[in-house]
This record gives C-alpha cells, structure tokens and sequence, in this order.
C-alpha cells in the first residue's frame, strides 16, 4: 500500500534549538535582511506565510527567525535577530552561537507583554567573526535596533519599549524558560 503523502514542509518548529556539545542555536529564518516581507512559520498549513508588507523605505536590518521548541511570553517561539554575512531565506537552518538579547516589552491596549529578542552571530561568516559578546557590538548599532522595532510595533498599533541589552548568560535563561513554556 503507498503511503499518504503530507503536504507541506516538515514543522521547523519541532527541531533540535541547541547543539549542546558545541553550544549553538538551530535558528531558524523567518525573514532575510532587507526584506520588507514579514514571513512566518504557519504550523497549521505547515508553510510560511506572508504575515505583512513593510511600508516603502523600511525593511529587516538582519535576518529574523526564531528558536525552535520554545514558546515566549508573547505566544510565539523566542525571536532571534541573527547577524551574518549575506541574507538567507525563509525556513532556512543557520547554526548560530549565541551573544545576547535585547530585552523589551510591547503595550496593546493596557496589557504589558514581555517581546524579546535573542541576538546571534552565524557561524558561517567573516563580517560579524569578531563579534563574541553583546558588548562588542557598537552603541549605535543597539540604538538602531531598538529604533527599529519600536517603529515596527508602532505600525501594528503597538507601543514597543526596550528595558536593556543583556549577555548571554540572560539570554540562556530566557531560552531555558521557553523551552519549559514550550
């Protein structure tokens, strides 16, 4: 008898997010950097989807993605802003090691929602090699970030507040906690 055949892809959200033996994320692309398409992993139609279009002279400063098996205060898995050389596509896997995150929070109506942000160094790239912790990063480059998304949540009706950029060490925590969430 022929098996049944499933249409769509293979849920990226059930992947392996850590190699623990050599201490990387599995992050999985969502966005490329320098798209205004906004994608997302539909679990449902086990697709991604368009979810919405930038306006005109905005788009993703870097790849976005997130990390699988975790659920975050916000519903989704745990987001992760993902450094590298060149853009990459939606659905695609990057091992990448883990620097910090940028810890936020986002207001709808009077609700106060933890949205925070993991940040990663691809491992395949040479831009971003020197990048080891979260403070190597520039002040402007952080200010940029948070400009970003308070602009991007803005666009949704939604106030977006940065509360601090963390190291790694924070940032493993709050993988940890999605991971239980999950």
């Amino acid at each position: 008898m022929a098996k049944k055949s499933t249409r769509g892809l293979a849920d990226p959200t059930k992947l392996k997010p850590i190699d623990k033996q050599a201490g990387k994320l599995q992050v999985i692309v969502e966005t490329p950097k320098g798209c205004r398409n906004k994608f997302a992993f539909d679990p449902k139609q086990r697709i991604f989807s368009l979810k919405k279009v930038l306006p005109a002279g905005m788009a993703f400063p870097y790849d976005f993605g997130f990390l699988p098996r975790t659920l975050a205060p916000d519903g989704d898995p745990i987001d992760v802003l993902l450094l590298m050389d060149e853009p990459a596509f939606p659905g695609c896997s990057v091992e990448a090691r883990l620097i910090g995150v940028m810890e936020g929070e986002q207001l709808e109506g009077k609700k106060r929602i933890r949205n925070d942000r993991l940040i990663a160094v691809a491992e395949a790239n040479h831009s971003y090699q020197y990048v080891k912790k979260i403070g190597d990063l520039p002040n402007q480059f952080l200010r940029e970030l948070q400009d970003f998304f308070v602009n991007y949540h803005r666009l949704e009706g939604k106030e977006y507040k940065l509360l601090g950029c963390k190291g790694a060490e924070a940032a493993m925590s709050l993988i940890r906690k999605a991971q239980k969430a999950a």
